[in-house]
């Protein structure tokens, strides 16, 4: 297992980012998501699983929507609420969308992605090796800044928290939507954060890497 680890770091710190493929719009407006349908939730807790090959072919922008809203949107108007909880209503973590065009932040205010770096840089959000290949690479990232009423010891633990909800709720959409789905805890976060370019207190906590079923091979 050590020599599998060490493997595997070796072959991230050779990753280099890729061109996008198609145009890396600024923006990217979603549909509105659709607040309603789906499996009953007993039977999706039933379905859901983790997977680890996936299909290559892109999600639509009405999925894709969809998945964001239902990991950390706005589900309550009036008061700016969320579909994933957060300790004293922070909500310090932040979605980001690595797609083949692009790195984006997702912004449930006004429910689209904002480009943030013009690159894919689907294979730097872990080490293994589906990640490269899959669709969509979720990495949810805590901005401690936001954070100040928290104890400085907490905050890590509280951020965890926030991201493992988020995860969980990508994983009950993905068994609703009949979606590929492996949650993923095993980043270099350091050489992550900085070609996200992110700000100096924000650190990747989790990824997720979402897509569809790959298609069996027929004998």
């Amino acid at each position: 297992m050590k020599h599998l680890f060490t493997l595997g770091h070796a072959v991230l710190d050779r990753a280099e980012p890729r061109p996008v493929v198609g145009d890396a719009l600024p923006r990217i407006e979603l549909p509105p998501p659709e607040r309603c349908g789906g499996r009953p939730v007993m039977e999706v807790f039933a379905l859901r699983r983790t997977t680890r090959e996936f299909a290559s072919n892109d999600l639509s922008l009405a999925l894709l929507g969809d998945l964001l809203w239902a990991a950390n949107g706005i589900n309550r108007d009036e008061e700016g609420g969320r579909t994933a909880p957060s300790a004293l209503g922070v909500h310090e973590i932040d979605v980001y969308a690595v797609l083949s065009r692009g790195l984006y932040r997702y912004d449930p205010l006004w429910h689209g992605l904002d480009l943030v770096v013009a690159k894919d840089l689907r294979g730097l959000t872990g080490y293994q090796d589906f990640v490269g290949a899959a669709p969509l690479d979720l990495v949810y990232v805590a901005d401690f800044s936001r954070m100040g009423d928290v104890p400085p010891s907490n905050r890590e633990a509280f951020a965890s928290a926030s991201a493992g909800a988020i995860v969980q709720n990508v994983y009950l959409f993905c068994a609703s939507a009949g979606l590929a789905v492996a949650a993923r805890g095993w980043l270099n976060r350091s050489a992550l954060a900085e070609q996200m370019q992110l700000k100096r207190n924000c650190v990747p906590v989790l990824a997720q890497t979402v897509g569809h079923f790959l298609a069996p091979t027929s004998q």
